[in-house]
């Protein structure tokens, strides 16, 4: 007993001496992951009660807005919308016949989670904003969970830092869907890690009516499975894995096209939910049907001709292909595969969505925001000083992209 009771008293410290890196290892990873958001958070915060200080009167607030107000602009009044009154019945039209902007945008999980939560003591604008960072604490531990999985937990940490104070991230502290959609797609994206297939179905039927993900996910669990089963030899693939896997694929593919079966019933017209997606970019290329791959076409020659660009059509195309080829070759660098296949696999998934479906504006910047695992590829080099510089450099994009994006000074056209 003697001896033990000396040994004891050898290795043990009174608290207040114990060295700071001992007590920093021995701080649960949740705790440190929440201390780095909230810090973030202060940051971005004071970036936006900055922009909101300069606000002028606009289309949704008045001068100078307090910050709940101010993160209501753009798409959070529609989910405001939403929220209230839900969704016609009957899709608005524009004096020339076509369908105009309406609320079958916007999927209803966000708003109507928030409308669920308020109250007259704690209104839709206010909640919007709580279900918006609650999401976004969620979802930074999420993060640091799939980033541990395929790096050195400092370097998971470190992502982390970069996730949190990414140039897009004030859109997950205002009235947006994009919290609630990274808290689900990275569950999602755990869910796979683990292997559980079956309790993916609920998690990915909620997060293909947050925000359009579902196709999307669809396709990069066909490349999961694709995977598993090429390399079954030496990693095994289970029959039961390989039924759940499957039926996996086929709902999520279901749950992305649920959102536009249901606008077609409610309002009897099949496509009226890509019809509502046009309406937002007729503003620059006018009305024009969907045709898969075309957008990002269409709007390299827009944006090469709003500058000016001789033979827009022709150096748009090159351009694209340019950019396109080096980001599928970026995958397959030392950087990236070092986050393994299905992180990549995600990645390249996203990509070829938004080159299916979206059009490039001001709001592409928010819609890169998926492709969060990339971030592990920049967070790998462990120099303090260049660490310090990549959270300075984005912390800059972000004021920047409040800048060009959020802040509307009444002729804006560069929405978020």
């Amino acid at each position: 007993m003697t001896d033990r009771t000396t040994v004891t008293r050898q290795v043990a410290w009174p608290a207040a001496s114990v060295p700071w890196r001992i007590r920093y290892r021995l701080t649960p990873w949740w705790v440190r992951v929440l201390v780095i958001f909230l810090a973030s958070r202060v940051i971005t915060t004071s970036f936006l009660l900055a922009f909101a200080a300069m606000q002028q009167q606009n289309f949704w607030t008045r001068p100078h807005p307090d910050y709940f107000s101010f993160a209501s602009l753009w798409d959070g009044h529609w989910f405001y919308i939403v929220g209230v009154s839900g969704y016609p019945s009957q899709l608005p039209l524009t004096p020339d016949g076509h369908i105009a902007q309406n609320a079958w945008a916007f999927m209803p999980a966000y708003p109507i989670t928030v409308a669920a939560l308020s109250s007259s003591v704690v209104p839709f604008a206010i909640m919007a904003v709580v279900v918006s960072v609650l999401f976004a604490a969620g979802s930074a531990l999420m993060f640091y969970r799939l980033m541990a999985r395929v790096l050195p937990s400092g370097t998971a940490l470190f992502s982390t830092v970069l996730f949190c104070v990414a140039p897009v991230t004030p859109i997950m502290q205002v009235a947006y869907a994009e919290s609630m959609q990274m808290f689900f797609l990275l569950w999602a994206m755990n869910l796979v890690a683990e292997r559980r297939y079956l309790r993916l179905l609920p998690v990915v039927l909620v997060l293909s009516l947050t925000r359009p993900t579902g196709l999307a996910f669809a396709l990069f669990l066909v490349l999961h499975v694709a995977h598993r089963w090429w390399t079954r030899n030496r990693d095994s693939f289970p029959r039961d894995e390989r039924w759940a896997s499957v039926l996996a694929i086929v709902f999520t593919g279901l749950a992305g096209l649920a959102w536009p079966a249901i606008a077609w019933a409610v309002t009897g017209r099949l496509t009226a939910y890509t019809d509502t997606e046009l309406s937002w970019r007729s503003d620059y290329i006018g009305h024009v049907e969907l045709l898969p791959f075309q957008p990002w076409l269409q709007g390299a020659q827009w944006w090469l001709n709003f500058n000016h660009w001789p033979a827009p059509a022709l150096w748009g195309a090159i351009v694209l292909v340019l950019v396109v080829a080096g980001f599928f070759a970026f995958l397959f660098t030392p950087p990236a595969r070092r986050l393994g296949f299905d992180l990549r696999a995600w990645s390249a998934s996203w990509a070829i969505y938004l080159l299916a479906v979206f059009f490039p504006q001001s709001s592409t910047f928010r819609l890169l925001l998926p492709m969060f695992p990339l971030l592990g590829t920049v967070a790998q080099p462990k120099s303090t000083l260049y660490r310090v510089t990549m959270v300075l450099v984005f912390l800059a994009l972000q004021w920047g992209w409040l800048y060009i994006a959020w802040w509307s000074d009444g002729y804006d056209w560069t929405p978020p």
